[in-house]
C-alpha cells in the first residue's frame, strides 16, 4: 500500500540521505516543483535545480573540475561531461532510459561539483512521472549500496 507524501517530504528525505538534517528551504521546494513540471529536462534545468540545492555547485564542464565520491572517481571534468549529460537527459526525457537507469547514469557521471545526489533523485522522480506516480522510500543503506553495485 502506497503512502501519500508531499514534495516537502521528498526534499526532506533527499536532504537526509546527504546528512542534511534541517527542514527544506522554500526555494528548494519551489525549484523541485518547477523541475517536476517540465515537459523535458535540459542541462539548463539541471543547473537551475542544482543551484537551488547547493548555491556554490558548478557544472563540471571544464578541465580540472574533478571530484571524488568516496572511493569512486567520476569521469574527469571537461566538455565530455557536458556532452554525456546532454545525451543522458535526452534519453531520460524521451523515455529511452528507465528512471532507475537514468538515475544511476547521472550519479555515475556526477556532472556537478556538488548537489548530484539530490538533483539525481529529483531526476528520478521526474522520470517516474512526478509526485502522483512515485512512492517515497529511499532507504540510506539500500540507496548507497544500489549505486555502488551499479558502478
Amino acid at each position: 500500500m502506497s503512502q501519500a507524501f508531499s514534495l516537502a517530504d521528498f526534499v526532506r528525505e533527499s536532504n537526509r540521505i546527504e546528512g542534511i538534517h534541517r527542514e527544506p528551504h522554500g526555494d528548494e521546494i519551489y525549484a523541485t516543483r518547477c523541475f517536476l513540471d517540465l515537459k523535458a529536462v535540459h542541462i539548463s534545468s539541471m543547473v537551475d535545480l542544482v543551484r537551488a540545492y547547493q548555491q556554490d555547485a558548478r557544472p563540471r564542464f571544464v578541465q580540472g573540475l574533478d571530484v571524488r565520491v568516496g572511493r569512486y572517481f567520476p569521469p574527469r571534468g571537461g566538455p565530455d561531461v557536458q556532452r554525456s549529460l546532454q545525451h543522458l537527459l535526452k534519453r531520460v526525457s524521451d523515455g529511452t532510459y528507465t528512471p532507475w537507469y537514468g538515475h544511476v547514469e547521472y550519479e555515475t557521471l556526477h556532472p556537478f561539483t556538488d548537489g548530484n545526489g539530490r538533483s539525481g533523485r529529483a531526476l528520478w522522480l521526474w522520470a517516474m512521472g512526478g509526485m502522483n506516480k512515485a512512492q517515497l522510500g529511499f532507504l540510506h543503506h539500500w540507496y548507497y549500496q544500489s549505486l555502488q553495485n551499479a558502478r
